[in-house]
C-alpha cells in the first residue's frame, strides 16, 4: 500500500510582501497564494509594517489564516527605521533585518520542522540571505540585477545617473567577492535567476542555476485585447522617472517618429527625480500636446489606462522583473521595449519588439524604437494580430505558472518526510531572538 505524502511545509522570507500591489510586494503576496494552491502549507516571515493590509485581505479573500497559511512579522526597533526614508538607507536596513530573521527562522524550524526553506524578496542577488544556514533544503531567487546598461546608452543620461550606473556596477563586481553571498549560492539546493545576464554572474561563483522569472499575472484580472480605433497610435509609459528607466528613450523616439509622418501620442505615468527635467525635454521636443505627463495612479486606474492606449513604450536600461510589461500585455497591450533584462526576455515576436541594444549608438536604438512605432502606426491588422498575441502570453504566464517553473525543480522525495534534511539540533540561535509577532 502506498504511503500518503504529507502536504510541503514551505518557509518564505519575503520582506515585501501586501496585496494589490505590483513590484516586489506584488511578488512576495502573489507567490504564497500560488503555493497555497498547490497544497502546501505556508509561513511567511515579512515586515510588520505589512501586517494590517495582509490581515484585512486574507479576511476578504477567508484564506486558510492559522491553519495552512501563518505570518511571521517582524521589523527593526523604531530608532533604526528612519534609514528607510533614503535610498541607501533601505539597503542597510534591509541587510540588518535579514540577519534578524534567522533567529525566528530557527525558532519556527523547531516548532513547525519546514521541508523547504525559500528566499524570495527582496529578489537581488547581490544581497544575501542567511536562511541557508538552517539546514533546510534552500531555494535562492528567482534574484536579478546583474543586468547592466550598454556604456553608449548610459552616456544618454544626466551625469548624476551616470555616476549611480558605474556605481551600481563596481557592486556587482564587489559582490563577487562576498564570502556570505558565495556561501548562501553555494548551500542552496536551488538557485534561480530571473534573466540570463544574472545567471551568467551567479554562473561566475561556479554555481549552477536555472532562468525563470518571478512574475506573473492574476487571471482574474486579464480581459480580451481590444480592437484598435482610428487615429494616432497611444502609447503609454508607467513607471518611475528615473534616468535608468529610458524614458527620455521614449520621447526621443516618439518625436523621430512624428518626424517620420506618424501621429504618435505618449502618455507617461509616474513620479521620480526626473519629472521637471523629463517634461523639459518633451516640451523642447514637441511643440503641441504629443506627450502629457501624469501622476502616480493607483494598480485598478492603471489598468484602466492601459485600456485607453495602443500599446506600452518602455524601453528600461536594466529591469530585472519587467511587472509592468507583463500587466500591460494582460490587458491587451504589446509592448516595444529594449532587449536588455527582464522586459527583453518576456518580450517576443507575438506580443510586441524587443529592440537590440547592445553594441549600437543611442540614436541607432532611438531610430528603430521610432521606425517601430512608425510601422504600427501604419499596419492597424499588424497591430491587433500583437495585441492578442499579448493577452495569450500574459495568460502563459500567471502566478501559478511562474511558480511551477520553480518548484518543479524539488526532487519528488522532498514533498515526503524531510525532517532529516533539516537537522534541527543543530540549530542554534545566533544571539538573542528579537520579539516577533505573529499572525494567526
Amino acid at each position: 500500500m502506498s504511503q500518503t505524502r504529507r502536504p510541503l511545509k514551505v518557509l518564505l522570507s519575503a520582506y515585501a510582501c501586501e496585496p494589490d500591489r505590483g513590484s516586489e510586494p506584488g511578488v512576495g503576496w502573489n507567490w504564497m497564494l500560488a503555493l497555497l494552491r498547490r497544497g502546501y502549507h505556508v509561513w511567511v516571515i515579512t515586515r510588520a509594517n505589512n501586517r494590517h493590509r495582509i490581515e484585512k485581505a486574507c479576511e476578504e479573500r477567508e484564506l486558510p489564516l492559522g491553519s495552512r497559511l501563518h505570518f511571521v512579522y517582524y521589523d527593526l526597533p523604531r530608532w533604526a527605521r528612519w534609514w528607510k526614508r533614503g535610498g541607501a538607507g533601505v539597503h542597510l536596513y534591509y541587510t540588518l533585518w535579514q540577519r534578524q530573521i534567522y533567529s525566528l527562522a530557527i525558532h519556527e524550524h523547531r516548532r513547525h520542522r519546514f521541508d523547504v526553506v525559500h528566499h524570495l524578496t527582496f529578489g537581488v542577488w547581490r544581497q544575501t540571505s542567511h536562511l541557508h544556514k538552517l539546514g533546510v533544503p534552500f531555494i535562492f531567487g528567482p534574484v536579478g540585477g546583474g543586468e547592466e546598461a550598454p556604456w553608449a546608452l548610459v552616456r544618454t543620461l544626466p551625469l548624476n545617473d551616470r555616476f549611480l550606473e558605474i556605481a551600481r556596477v563596481f557592486l556587482n563586481r564587489v559582490a563577487l567577492l562576498n564570502p556570505q553571498l558565495r556561501a548562501c549560492a553555494r548551500k542552496a539546493a536551488l538557485v534561480v535567476a530571473r534573466t540570463p545576464e544574472t545567471a551568467q554572474r551567479l554562473r561566475r561563483f561556479g554555481i549552477d542555476c536555472t532562468v525563470a522569472p518571478d512574475i506573473g499575472i492574476d487571471t482574474d484580472g486579464i480581459v480580451p485585447a481590444n480592437e484598435t480605433c482610428n487615429g494616432p497610435l497611444r502609447c503609454i509609459y508607467a513607471g518611475r522617472l528615473l534616468g535608468w528607466k529610458g524614458v527620455h528613450l521614449a520621447i526621443d523616439a516618439v518625436r523621430k517618429a512624428r518626424q517620420n509622418g506618424a501621429k504618435v501620442t505618449l502618455t507617461i505615468v509616474g513620479r521620480g527625480a526626473l519629472r521637471n527635467a523629463l517634461e523639459e525635454r518633451a516640451v523642447e521636443l514637441t511643440a503641441d500636446d504629443t506627450i502629457r505627463f501624469v501622476d502616480w495612479l493607483a494598480q485598478g486606474d492603471l489598468f484602466d489606462a492601459y485600456r485607453r492606449h495602443d500599446l506600452l513604450l518602455f524601453p528600461s536600461l536594466h529591469d530585472s522583473g519587467g511587472s509592468v510589461v507583463l500587466e500591460a500585455m494582460a490587458q491587451g497591450l504589446p509592448v516595444v521595449c529594449l532587449g536588455l533584462g527582464g522586459p527583453g526576455a518576456i518580450v517576443d515576436a507575438s506580443c510586441g519588439t524587443a529592440v537590440a541594444s547592445r553594441g549600437r549608438r543611442a540614436s541607432e536604438v532611438i531610430d528603430e524604437l521610432a521606425s517601430v512605432l512608425s510601422s504600427l502606426f501604419a499596419d492597424t491588422v499588424a497591430l491587433d494580430q500583437l495585441k492578442r498575441g499579448a493577452y495569450a502570453r500574459a495568460v502563459a504566464m500567471n502566478w501559478d505558472r511562474t511558480v511551477q517553473r520553480t518548484y518543479d525543480h524539488i526532487p519528488a522525495e522532498t514533498a515526503g518526510d524531510c525532517h532529516a534534511a533539516g537537522n534541527v539540533a543543530t540549530c542554534r540561535p545566533s544571539g538573542r531572538r528579537p520579539a516577533l509577532q505573529r499572525g494567526q
